[in-house]
């Protein structure tokens, strides 16, 4: 998709510049927090995906594992329960001007969540080539018809993503 105005060009999309971070940290450091989280479900043996929510001002508002399983609700994707956790923190449902930091591209669930909580962006690590809904099989984000539109940057500390996923669950076939 080629923008085709001065609105259409997003920070971190497709196109354009990458955004700064918010105070006090550098998109690494979100993403090894994010890592931290996700190496905490291999105790549980859940899917290693972590994700935070992060203020304008730094401050952490959510921060989640996946534990679909363990929680027998299929909606508990770390995205999901981070974005719950925000809401909570911050008192609002809508989280203006906060930043969603995951290690894996979030799915079609996950998307329409971040869409609906109105955050600004999105940053994630490793593509997830079957489900992944930002860029590899549907650009979810960049949908015309919705009312937001997150900007969306991947690939950050991507092979430390990949890499965690790919160990996991190659021990499980094992």
């Amino acid at each position: 998709m080629v923008p085709d105005r001065e609105s259409d060009i997003r920070p971190g999309a497709l196109w354009g510049s990458m955004p700064p971070p918010p105070p006090g940290w550098t998109w690494d450091s979100l993403m090894d927090t994010a890592l931290d989280l996700a190496r905490s479900n291999l105790e549980r043996n859940e899917v290693p995906v972590g994700a935070l929510v992060v203020t304008p001002e730094g401050r952490l508002a959510g921060a989640a594992a996946n534990t679909p399983i363990g929680r027998h609700d299929p909606t508990a994707h770390a995205e999901v329960l981070a974005l719950r956790a925000a809401g909570a923190a911050l008192g609002n449902y809508r989280l203006p001007g906060c930043v969603l930091v995951v290690t894996l591209e979030p799915c079609l669930m996950c998307v329409g969540a971040l869409v609906h909580a109105r955050v600004d962006g999105v940053v994630y690590g490793a593509l997830d080539a079957k489900a992944g809904a930002v860029v590899s099989s549907l650009h979810g984000l960049d949908l015309p018809w919705q009312e937001h539109r997150p900007w969306h940057m991947g690939g950050m500390r991507g092979q430390a993503c990949a890499d965690l996923l790919r160990d996991f669950f190659a021990a499980r076939r094992n």
